[in-house]
């Protein structure tokens, strides 16, 4: 059985560059779509967070307009009730990735706050890459890839082929001039090479063993890529 680890946000909260907080989380398609793909094909997930914490999800991925209407918002408001990994996270200071086959990381803006910063969530990123175990990341979620860095400082990622959400999106979302940074920006001045697609449309980017996606709509396709890495 394949064992996948999924690295999620314990923020709900994202600071503004006006010193204000904005409600936040994870971002309930970027989570349970994969989820749901993985489960389908057998393999086994554990969701880690900053402390153990409970993820908690951003309530406006549950919105009907940001889900795509009232019975797809239910729907997702559903599987996460039923997705328990969700409920009994571990911390990502306990995990040994030895014991995991693979590492997904979904976006919103919760990884903004702490996964970009978080040491052990960035040891974690690190080590997968360095010993070849599929990487998949979505949306806001590659800000969890600037905290993978080495000794010299240097990120681990850099050269790699990424995309996630771009600033032409953040603007569209009315975040580019509220945000302290702009993931598309601070990704580059990392040495890893964004590369950007039409905003909101899926888009994916692959290379060697790193898996990324665009934006929520970049999800499904994401899981699938993975799974191929997977066998």
């Amino acid at each position: 059985m394949v064992k996948i680890l999924f690295v999620v946000t314990g923020s709900d909260r994202w600071t503004l560059a006006d010193g204000t907080a904005h409600r936040t989380g994870f971002w309930a398609e970027e989570a349970l779509v994969p989820y749901e793909k993985f489960r389908s094909a057998g393999h086994e997930i554990t969701v880690a967070t900053p402390g153990g914490v409970a993820p908690p999800v951003d309530p406006a991925s549950l919105a009907p307009d940001a889900a795509g209407g009232p019975e797809a918002a239910a729907k997702l408001e559903k599987a996460l009730g039923e997705a328990a990994e969700f409920r009994a996270p571990v911390a990502l200071a306990d995990v040994r990735l030895d014991e995991y086959d693979a590492v997904y990381v979904p976006g919103g803006h919760g990884p903004m706050e702490d996964l970009a910063v978080d040491a052990d969530s960035g040891r974690i990123l690190a080590q997968a890459l360095q010993r070849g175990l599929p990487v998949g990341v979505v949306c806001h979620g590659p800000a969890a890839l600037l905290a993978a860095v080495g000794p010299d400082g240097a990120n681990a990622y850099a050269g790699y082929r990424i995309t996630g959400f771009t600033n032409a999106e953040e603007r569209l979302a009315g975040f580019a001039e509220k945000a302290r940074w702009l993931l598309q920006d601070r990704l580059t001045e990392a040495g890893l090479k964004v590369e950007v697609g039409e905003p909101w449309a899926p888009h994916v980017e692959v290379d060697r063993n790193v898996v990324t996606g665009q934006n929520p709509a970049s999800s499904a396709p994401v899981a699938a890529e993975l799974l191929k890495l997977l066998g």
